[in-house]
């Protein structure tokens, strides 16, 4: 019975206290209520009435005492019909203060028709629902729907108010047990298994974005066990294990992933899954550099075939896949033209795109005059937050001449909005936070921007970048700082200097290598906070020689490894401090094996955990007598840090850019005491700044002096130098275009 019926079949006196209800004097009607039943006692619906009024005024016991004296009169199948009509009663009352927008007093009616009705899933939906609008939302309120789900008769799901709770849920108790038997207990059940999996597989993907990578792989897992050969799905669930530390997890995941992996482009997809949880894990590298081969065969019969209809989730992941060759190998023959030609390949792909040909045809005219000042410049990003991307390009942005150039910052993650977030955003003109936005909507942002120049942090470490700049949103396209060059035909410039990169390298690059006159990176400096590190909490003596190295678990090349181990054998009273990311046990045994196949005790390796933040690691440096570079992928930086603490450094110089980083650096800061061009002189480095003290003091001062005068620690000379080069990149394209 509802409101409607009332006051369509009703005397006077059910019109009158229709009309008291509505008006909200539920007093007045209670009173009516009880008339009536004093007038008809064996009418039930004036019970339900009467206590709902009662109840309504915020009288809970005499509403439920009203409602019990009136069941207590019938038999069993009297009672379950008058509950059914009481149950209409309230729901129909809660409707109502819904749409009023009294969701407190719904609440309240939805509590007490959950303990008549414990089975009402429709009910339980709307007290969650209720409750998160209220703020008030628990685990019991899940609890409670998860209940009245597995005794519920009905099994279709409301997989569209599933897909709106949810990702609210999650914010609220993100770390409850209850949420994956909440889904298990969905899906059992449903004939709608696929939406249920399509929404949360959505909100999986929204934890993930939000920096929640454990969350988003419980949730990906209760659908990966209900859908095992969904290759989206365990696709995800590896990747979000990697990023939330689980790497056994990743690794098996991965594996099972790939074998069911059928056609080539889905094999390379696979091949570099499985090749990524061993490499992000440390310590798998046999098995790695096999699995790096695989993945350049692959590719070569990738390329040989050419398909043309490539499903979107696989291109966009296709050049990332060449991300390892610089850990490998210092530039192997053949390794950076297979990087072009597949960049070539996902070049000309990405444009085939219905939505990309259409941006193409509306894509403004590029202009062919003057420039307008201020020159507008684009920086696209993933990692403009607390990154090593985000700490070093925030001086940039301090500095940039606002008069001369309007800068907009186009931001593909979502992040925390941590400290250099903000920095970043308060010293530029434009922060746009595009993350939820596809490739092709956020090319088309930056073309509405008029953006002159866009700048890509990112290179290959960002899937959506080098999908957003092959569509070539802007007049002049520039890689810096991020990574090694991509090799996409839509860049015009690769930031270099004449060290990281001198002339002959040009010829392995598709873009033109744009060298700044010292150096391609500076910075003011580093926040310093105090030590967590002591020798005495460590087991090292005060008069030991410590080398330190601090790198992720993939820079850990065996070779390398091995001549460190050579430098720590020659050297007595000496230790080695290694701290990284990756699988704490397989990163241990990985260097105690190699320790005792150089005869090097393992009591003299020392494992540390991260640090708390980055201003404690770089404290935590101070610990160290000399720092050992890794190669053929040295830090960056990690190197960048260890010079501004003022420590001697010995690195292995190659050929590639990433094996001449700390190199360049190394020379702008005027010390060449620690750079070896052989693994002989690096052994030899690593012995000789261990013995002799003196010397590492003199580094040290030097490297202390470089303060004042190094164009390494001169960030606002830096960027002059950077505005100047874009000027004259705009020159050339103005010049070219006439």
């Amino acid at each position: 019975m509802n409101s409607d019926d009332i006051t369509a079949n009703s005397p006077a006196w059910a019109e009158q206290a229709h009309h008291y209800w509505l008006q909200g004097d539920y007093a007045q009607a209670a009173a009516v209520y009880e008339e009536a039943i004093a007038r008809e006692p064996g009418v039930m619906s004036h019970y339900w009435h009467g206590g709902l009024m009662l109840l309504l005024q915020g009288d809970e016991a005499a509403a439920q005492t009203t409602w019990a004296l009136a069941m207590m009169a019938g038999e069993a199948e009297q009672v379950q019909k008058w509950t059914l009509e009481l149950s209409h009663v309230l729901d129909a009352e809660a409707h109502r203060q819904e749409v009023i927008a009294q969701p407190e007093t719904a609440w309240l009616i939805r509590q007490h028709l959950r303990e008549i009705a414990p089975k009402d899933l429709h009910n339980c939906w709307q007290i969650v629902q209720l409750a998160l609008e209220l703020g008030t939302f628990t685990a019991d309120d899940l609890a409670n729907l998860i209940q009245s789900r597995e005794t519920a008769q009905a099994e279709i799901i409301d997989t569209e108010r599933l897909g709106a709770i949810l990702p609210q849920i999650l914010v609220v108790i993100p770390d409850s047990p209850l949420i994956p038997e909440f889904i298990h207990a969905c899906l059992s059940v449903s004939s709608e298994q696929q939406l249920i999996i399509k929404a949360v597989m959505k909100a999986a993907g929204e934890a993930f974005r939000h920096e929640q990578p454990a969350l988003a792989a419980e949730l990906a897992l209760v659908c990966y066990r209900h859908q095992p050969n969904d290759l989206r799905i365990s696709y995800l669930l590896s990747l979000y294990y990697q990023y939330s530390h689980q790497y056994n997890e990743s690794i098996a995941i991965a594996r099972e992933h790939y074998t069911r992996c059928r056609i080539l482009p889905r094999q390379i997809q696979g091949n570099f899954l499985v090749l990524r949880s061993l490499m992000i894990a440390g310590g798998h590298w046999q098995e790695s550099v096999l699995l790096q081969e695989k993945h350049k065969s692959l590719l070569q019969t990738l390329l040989q075939e050419q398909p043309t209809d490539l499903e979107h989730s696989i291109l966009k992941d296709l050049l990332p896949s060449l991300y390892f060759f610089p850990y490998f190998t210092d530039r192997q023959p053949g390794d950076r033209q297979l990087q072009n030609q597949v960049a070539q390949f996902c070049h000309d792909s990405f444009q085939v795109a219905e939505d990309v040909k259409q941006f193409q045809r509306q894509l403004t005219q590029r202009r062919s005059s003057q420039p307008s000042k201020p020159l507008k410049i684009g920086y696209l990003s993933h990692c403009l937050r607390q990154h090593s991307v985000g700490w070093i390009a925030r001086w940039l942005f301090k500095y940039h001449n606002h008069e001369q150039f309007q800068i907009q910052v186009f931001s593909i993650q979502s992040g925390q909005n941590d400290s250099i977030q903000q920095f970043i955003t308060h010293h530029c003109d434009h922060f746009e936070d595009v993350s939820t936005l596809k490739p092709v909507t956020i090319a088309q942002q930056i073309a509405q921007a008029g953006i002159d120049i866009l700048v890509d942090l990112d290179s290959l470490t960002s899937s959506v970048a080098c999908e957003v700049m092959a569509l070539k949103p802007a007049p002049v396209q520039v890689t810096w700082l991020g990574w090694d060059a991509s090799g996409l035909p839509a860049i015009d410039y690769f930031i270099a200097d004449p060290y990281v990169l001198p002339e002959p390298a040009q010829a392995d690059y598709r873009e033109t290598l744009w060298r700044l006159p010292q150096t391609y990176v500076a910075v003011d400096g580093f926040e310093i906070a105090v030590p967590s590190l002591k020798r005495d909490r460590l087991n090292i003596p005060n008069d030991a020689v410590v080398y330190f190295s601090s790198q992720r678990g993939f820079k850990r090349h065996p070779d390398t490894v091995r001549l460190q181990m050579q430098i720590l054998k020659a050297v007595p009273n000496s230790y080695f401090l290694i701290k990284g990311d990756g699988d704490p046990d397989n990163i241990r045994l990985f260097f105690e094996q190699l320790a005792e196949e150089a005869g090097v005790g393992i009591d003299r390796l020392r494992f540390l955990p991260w640090a708390n933040s980055e201003t404690v690691h770089r404290a935590n440096l101070g610990i160290a007598n000399v720092v050992l570079d890794t190669y053929p992928y040295n830090g960056a930086t990690t190197t960048l840090e260890t010079l501004w603490m003022c420590i001697p450094l010995v690195t292995r110089v190659g050929q590639q850019f990433a094996a001449r980083n700390s190199y360049t650096m190394m020379m702008n800061v005027g010390v060449t005491e620690g750079l070896a061009w052989t693994d002989e002189e690096y052994v030899e480095w690593g012995i000789r700044l261990g013995k002799d003290e003196t010397l590492r003091q003199q580094v040290a001062w030097k490297l202390k002096q470089s303060r004042q005068t190094s164009p390494l620690w001169n960030a606002k000379q830096f960027t002059r130098e950077m505005e100047k080069a874009y000027e004259q990149m705009w020159q050339r394209y103005i010049e070219a275009n006439q």
